[in-house]
């Protein structure tokens, strides 16, 4: 259970206040003790008491009587672990039964007896399987006093109580515009009252929650504003996500068992990563103009469709087979199996006005064969390598035979390449220098590409860099570049 936790707390975003934060009162400069602070507005005083952890906020009622109706009017940020003692983690490790129901009875206290607005709520430190009613009682008041970012992240143990059901009480707070759900069976819609839906959600995450496919089409089709829809570590049964959505802009799908993918109608999709467990995937691209970045689709296992046509290798390469919008691309491929780089010609045709490519080297638990460049030679012209592909990203590098074919038919093909970076496995090559001599080696004698900048690094962490968030698949510019956890150096050709 700590471990799950554990990433959970890693994927969802910080907290907007630290119990770091101390609220100062200023005095002027030749110490005569004037409280400068009290005399500013009340907007800002009551955005400063936002800013604090509840107990440092319920605090300031007692500075002046000044402060005491700036307190009752603030919108509060309640996070349950400040109201730990000496607590620090934004998600504590182990909190045992005694310490949940302390907490809990704290935050029924404040939700009941605070008058004003709650702006953000978190709460990770309770068992809320083992009171129901009063769990009810925090989501009524909750509606009541027009939260707008929620985080519900449950304890459950035995793991097998997740068959609770998440409250239908939660499609009461139409104010809502960020909902993060963890460890909870999401309500059953097919009994929702007509009217259910988030009129201002904007971002939707689920970690570790038991969903039906019905269940998410419905909250897409009542979440008109709907932005972000990320989930991760699905339970049961196999996700098989269908997305008809208006207003979707970033999909991520990160370690789930995931059956099907289908993209029907989203006119504003802008991302879809897809990071998934050793499942198979069908992915379906359907009406997507805005796509411009995807991943991760793993050749030989996952089964990507364009339209009506299936992309394998031999597939012909017609319009109707590509998808013009995508300029960012993160691929895995296993260099020791011979179909699945023979597919890799035809994925990249699907591509023609792809900008950034990232490949991801996996290993393959049994090889069959290495294709050379000779493979590559014959495989005909690939446009967006060589005439769009401005930088390009190789991701665990072992150094075999294919992935440096592949490597020299990009420098040999390519007109436009900017930037190569290769971030080779750790432990599974020899040193820096020997790498960076194969990489250096593939320009020589090459004269038409235009001063490449060539990074060549070492992944500190085994088996790639470093863990997905939420906030870098949707806010990063390209989230499939990340090489913070890499040391290395950088050269010029």
């Amino acid at each position: 259970m700590g471990r799950l936790l554990f990433y959970t707390h890693h994927v969802i975003p910080d907290l907007p206040v630290s119990v770091d934060g101390d609220l100062c009162i200023l005095f002027d400069a030749d110490g005569g003790g004037v409280d400068r602070l009290s005399r500013l507005p009340d907007s800002l005083l009551g955005n400063i008491v936002s800013r604090l952890p509840i107990k440092d906020a319920a605090r300031t009622a007692a500075l002046s009587r000044r402060w005491r109706p700036i307190w009752c009017s603030a919108p509060l940020v309640l996070v349950d672990a400040h109201l730990l003692p000496a607590s620090e983690d934004q998600i504590p490790k182990h909190v045992d039964h005694a310490e949940s129901s302390a907490v809990a009875a704290a935050v029924s206290r404040i939700l009941a007896t605070h008058p004003g607005p709650i702006r953000f709520v978190h709460i990770t430190c309770c068992y809320m399987n083992e009171f129901p009613g009063q769990f009810v009682r925090w989501l009524k008041h909750l509606a009541v006093k027009g939260v707008q970012e929620l985080f519900l992240i449950n304890r459950p143990w035995p793991l097998e109580s997740l068959v609770k059901h998440m409250p239908a009480t939660i499609f009461s707070m139409a104010t809502l515009t960020r909902l993060y759900l963890g460890f909870w069976r999401f309500p059953d819609t097919a009994s929702l009252p007509r009217g259910a839906a988030f009129p201002y959600l904007r971002e939707l995450s689920l970690c570790s929650v038991v969903i039906e496919p019905r269940d998410i089409d419905f909250v897409l089709a009542r979440s008109p504003v709907l932005h972000t829809l990320c989930i991760h570590g699905h339970l049961f049964p196999s996700l098989r996500l269908r997305l008809v959505s208006q207003s979707l802009q970033c999909v991520q799908l990160l370690a789930v068992d995931v059956e099907t993918i289908a993209v029907v109608d989203a006119p504003r999709l802008e991302r879809l990563i897809v990071s998934k467990r050793e499942s198979s995937c069908k992915i379906n691209i359907g009406r997507a103009p805005s796509l411009r970045l995807f991943g991760f689709v793993e050749l030989g296992n996952d089964v990507l469709q364009v339209g009506n046509t299936v992309i394998k290798a031999g597939t012909p390469a017609k319009p109707s087979a590509m998808v013009l919008s995508v300029k960012i691309l993160a691929l895995q491929v296993r260099f020791g199996v011979c179909n699945d780089v023979k597919t890799l010609p035809n994925f990249l045709r699907c591509f023609p006005n792809l900008e950034t490519l990232h490949i991801h080297s996996k290993e393959a638990t049994e090889s069959t064969g290495r294709l050379g460049l000779k493979f590559w030679q014959e495989s005909g012209a690939i446009e967006c390598v060589q005439s769009r592909i401005t930088m390009l990203g190789f991701h665990d590098f072992r150094g075999g035979r294919s992935e440096l074919a592949l490597l020299r038919f990009f420098v040999e093909s390519s007109q436009k390449l900017k930037a190569l970076v290769v971030a080779f496995a750790k432990g599974c090559v020899g040193s820096m220098d020997d790498v960076k001599s194969q990489v250096k080696a593939l320009f020589s004698g090459k004269k038409g590409l235009e001063r490449c900048s060539v990074v060549v690094c070492e992944n500190e962490l085994s088996g790639g860099g470093a863990m997905w968030t939420f906030e870098r698949g949707s806010e990063m510019s390209d989230p499939f570049g990340l090489f913070q956890c890499c040391s290395g150096c950088q050269f010029f050709v």
